[in-house]
């Protein structure tokens, strides 16, 4: 997926008025409506689209019938750089208070300096943690079936993962793949009745391998093959394939969150309260990374996107009761009567 996106040269240092971390709908939408309440916004993040970016057709989003997912992020993207708020691609990698700014450091080296901080990098890919999958990770190991498998036409593939993911991974890939082993743990495939149904319309070239997981991958410069074991007979198989597609779930990334001093749920998400507060005055949360019990969880684009906007509108409210002036507004002051 190529993106049109106004290149940005970000100046050390520099202040806002509100940093969005994460580019996903959540993290997209706060930034949109930080925009539109004048608020100098920043927007941070490592993948334009977030997990929407892995999806192929988007038919849930309202007014948008069988829209690419692609086209989808590529909108949100223009309506954000419409009011003029610069995205960069980078990983923010700790946030510090420091009097009545927030310091956001990155993975590049450069720092910003923000009023408010709103959290929205939703999840992060479940791994393996078997040997190869390190070592073959873009060279064959992906965990995006959606995105890579094009590039594994006419060749055999693995994918490791019984739900969702896995199954219409399998189903987008019978297109393109020679052959396709689906992987399990489970007894059966937990995917939407519908996607199994589907799938199992395609069983001249999906083999669906149930109580198993992959233990190996190997080869040489790329993939070559997995080992398949099955977890109740302890047998192994040794299959030849040139691609492993990993979908195996997604797990917020908790270490990140603690270290910043976030409060986290059961399941390791932030705690918010309504309005996408957290335990940190002047940081919110918004869309999957955030949790807790005052949140309705439910996965959605839209969901996303209005609790990316609820959160704006929350921390423009905490700033003016703050007392803080808006740096957005200084452009425009002297237009203002």
């Amino acid at each position: 997926m190529s993106l049109r996106l106004r290149i940005f040269k970000p100046a050390r240092e520099e202040e806002y008025d509100v940093i969005v971390v994460g580019a996903g709908p959540a993290g997209l939408s706060a930034a949109l409506y930080s925009a539109r309440y004048r608020l100098k916004t920043l927007l941070i993040g490592e993948t334009i689209g977030g997990q929407l970016a892995s999806a192929g057709i988007v038919d849930d989003y309202p007014g948008l019938i069988e829209v690419e997912a692609s086209e989808l992020i590529q909108r949100f993207v223009n309506h954000v750089s419409k009011h003029g708020v610069p995205i960069v691609r980078d990983r923010v990698e700790d946030v510090k208070k420091e009097g009545d700014f927030f310091r956001i450091y990155t993975r590049s080296g450069t720092t910003y300096r923000s009023r408010a901080v709103i959290i929205a990098v939703g999840l992060e890919r479940k791994k393996l943690g078997v040997p190869g999958e390190a070592e073959y990770s873009g060279k064959g190991v992906s965990y995006c079936t959606v995105c890579d498998v094009p590039f594994f036409k006419g060749k055999r593939i693995v994918i490791v993962g019984g739900g969702n993911s896995g199954v219409t991974g399998a189903i987008h890939a019978v297109g393109y793949a020679s052959k396709i082993c689906l992987v399990t743990r489970g007894e059966r495939l937990r995917a939407f009745p519908v996607y199994v149904e589907t799938l199992n319309k395609y069983s001249d070239k999906v083999e669906i391998i149930l109580n198993s997981t992959v233990i190996e991958i190997g080869g040489d410069a790329e993939v070559r093959y997995a080992v398949i074991k099955n977890l109740k007979t302890g047998e192994t198989r040794k299959v030849d394939v040139e691609g492993v597609f990993i979908e195996i779930g997604n797990q917020p990334p908790t270490d990140f969150f603690r270290k910043i001093g976030l409060e986290v749920d059961e399941k390791g998400l932030i705690n918010v309260k309504p309005g996408g507060y957290t335990n940190i005055e002047g940081i919110f949360a918004a869309g999957d990374c955030a949790g807790g019990k005052n949140k309705y969880y439910y996965q959605q684009v839209i969901t996303s996107a209005a609790e990316g906007a609820m959160t704006a509108d929350a921390a423009f409210k905490w700033i003016i009761q703050k007392g803080y002036q808006v740096l957005g507004l200084q452009k425009i002051a002297p237009t203002l009567s």
